[in-house]
């Protein structure tokens, strides 16, 4: 089955079984401040496995977007993805486990047309000291499912057990669900139950390597040799913590499945890869182009660079795309962090296998294809989508260049070498840490915010107050609309376009008056949009830091001089944002703010032609 198949084959299964088909949540979760992203097909669901009447009734079904970016780290083996849909359904209340693994036994091997000899589940092993049984129900409706289809399923007993014929796991923790962790760490009244796991087994000679450390020895499915692969859980929400520590049964029980809409299409065509489906294969294929390289399989040696690039590269892009379509575009702040590391770290691995111009625009309708049947909004955004990738992608590509060169010469690759790196050509931490790990060196987080932090207080402090430079008038007023100009300058830039110019400024205690290289009148769209960019990032309270150095160097890291022959070969730039994420830099001699959250949300109130091609726009706070 092609992808759209299988996901309507599953949503028509649990139809069939009275189940109604809810929507796909957002990638942003909906009042949920708890959490940056949808991480599963569960937690949308939340209010309702917890006792809130659903409107649609006690049987439910979905196919649900999911994003991990907790996950980011493990990208470039064969399963691990950041964006990924979660098959699911849910009983509130309604039907028991019997039901629930019966069908989803059904659907894998009637449907899917799975082998179940290669189908091996784990079932909870109890939990003494919550005073938990071991779940031998699941256990006797596992064998007889099994059985039905002529498989005698042993039990193990153990994880730590060899036995050559098991299939069916008892273990302990891991086979738990509670939103808090284990029985033991739960809080008084928190729900959770048991749970079942499916994993597929693609026999000794297709796991994550084929090492010989495990090719001849008996393994289990939860070993991590890659052998098996979890394709989906049944989680039975049966019990309730007590005050004094025990557990009782739920009067209401829930069932909240999720199946691994990736894994399973990967275990019907008997491959480990998620990258060889047709959910990546596209994409795949268009970097073979682009990059000269060829995908291929993992070997006894291990995975090819070249091939854990390209999951790298596909699987960020994806999910940098995918995020765009639910409004998350790359940034500094929170989300938009998580995006803009996905196009940089997808910008630096294209980079190592010959990928030189920008790459990531020609993707966006291939990823949009993908999803056209399923997620229609993404193609319906296309246009958007591609210019605020590619608008990240440019900003980064140069910092790379610098960066990728400049870390070859470094002698000592430790946490002040990266800082130099980062503050300097804007080269992420994150990147250096992976290229160190990559040489052997560990680098620590922790070490490199004490060196950023006293780098920024440094040059808070020398920012603090006004700096003179020809601008005389130096009220607080007027020091916030001088910064108030880098940000109105930017932010013109960013909506119509870098042609746009300073041509000339003029500031008093009451607005700003700000001259610009532009043809025509900004619509009233332009405006509320310029007006929103400039207030976000006064909302955002970011840094406004003070940099002496010289003319040549500031103007080659990117920082912006429209009256270059009035600036002596040292100059001041001030930057307004991080080091690395800064949101203008500019050459500048005028008085600013420490942070522009000392400025107050403005607005455009005028703007006219004052000759051709130059516009004059006021600017002031609401």
């Amino acid at each position: 089955m092609t992808p759209d198949e299988l996901r309507q084959a599953y949503l028509d299964y649990f139809v069939n079984q009275n189940h109604k088909v809810i929507p796909s949540s957002s990638l942003v979760p909906e009042n949920d401040p708890t959490t940056l992203f949808t991480g599963s097909g569960m937690q949308p669901l939340l209010p309702y496995l917890l006792g809130q009447p659903h409107p649609l009734g006690t049987r439910l079904v979905n196919s649900q977007k999911c994003f991990r970016s907790q996950d980011i780290e493990e990208i470039g083996d064969n399963r691990h993805t950041t964006f990924f849909e979660m098959l699911g359904n849910w009983s509130l209340g309604d039907y028991s486990k019997e039901e629930q693994l019966r069908w989803f036994f059904e659907f894998l091997t009637k449907v899917v047309g799975l082998d179940a000899t290669k189908l091996f589940v784990t079932v909870h092993g109890g939990d003494k000291g919550a005073g938990i049984e071991r779940d031998d129900k699941a256990v006797a409706v596992w064998q007889e499912l099994f059985k039905s289809v002529g498989i005698s399923a042993q039990v193990v007993e153990d994880l730590s057990q060899v036995n050559p014929e098991g299939r069916i796991f008892y273990s302990g923790d891991s086979n738990w669900w509670s939103r808090t962790g284990s029985p033991s760490s739960m809080p008084a009244g928190e729900p959770g139950g048991p749970d079942s796991e499916v994993f597929y087994d693609f026999g000794l000679e297709k796991g994550n390597h084929a090492r010989s450390i495990w090719k001849d020895e008996v393994c289990h499915p939860n070993c991590d040799c890659g052998r098996f692969l979890e394709i989906g859980n049944s989680v039975f929400m049966e019990y309730q913590k007590q005050d004094d520590g025990s557990f009782t049964q739920l009067p209401k029980q829930n069932i909240d499945f999720g199946g691994g809409f990736e894994r399973i299409l990967a275990a019907q065509i008997d491959n480990p890869d998620v990258f060889n489906t047709l959910l990546f294969e596209p994409i795949i294929s268009h970097l073979e182009k682009l990059s000269g390289c060829t995908y291929s399989l993992d070997t006894a040696e291990g995975v090819t660079q070249h091939t854990k690039a390209m999951r790298i590269v596909a699987d960020h892009v994806k999910g940098a795309v995918m995020l765009a379509a639910d409004g998350v575009y790359p940034g500094n702040k929170d989300r938009e962090y998580f995006a803009r590391r996905l196009v940089r770290r997808a910008v630096r691995y294209a980079h190592g296998m010959g990928i030189k111009g920008q790459f990531i625009a020609g993707l966006v309708p291939v990823v949009a294809k993908i999803y056209e049947a399923s997620y229609p909004e993404v193609i319906k955004q296309e246009k958007k989508i591609v210019q605020v990738l590619e608008l990240e992608e440019q900003k980064f590509a140069k910092a790379l260049e610098r960066g990728l060169g400049q870390i070859e010469k470094v002698v000592k690759l430790d946490e002040q070498a990266a800082f130099d790196l980062y503050q300097t050509h804007g080269f992420p931490f994150e990147l250096t840490r992976e290229i160190a790990g990559e040489k052997g060196v560990e680098l620590s987080l922790e070490k490199f915010e004490k060196i950023r932090k006293k780098h920024q207080d440094n040059s808070r402090n020398l920012s603090a107050g006004a700096f003179k430079g020809g601008l005389a008038e130096s009220s607080e007023q007027t020091t916030k609309y001088h910064t108030a100009t880098h940000l109105l300058h930017q932010a013109l830039r960013q909506e119509l376009g870098e042609s746009v110019k300073q041509m000339g400024s003029n500031i008093t205690d009451q607005r700003l008056r700000f001259d610009y290289s532009f043809d025509r009148a900004i619509s009233g769209e332009e405006k509320e949009k310029i007006e929103n960019l400039i207030n976000g990032w006064i909302d955002s309270d970011l840094p406004v830091t003070k940099q002496s150095m010289n003319k040549d160097k500031a103007l080659g890291e990117g920082a912006l001089a429209f009256f270059k022959e009035k600036y002596p070969e040292e100059v001041i730039v001030f930057t307004v944002g991080g080091d690395l994420d800064w949101v203008s830099k500019e050459l500048c001699g005028g008085p600013h703010v420490e942070s522009t959250g000392k400025l107050k949300p403005v607005e455009i109130f005028k703007d006219k032609a004052v000759g051709v091609g130059i516009r004059r726009l006021y600017l002031r706070e609401k």
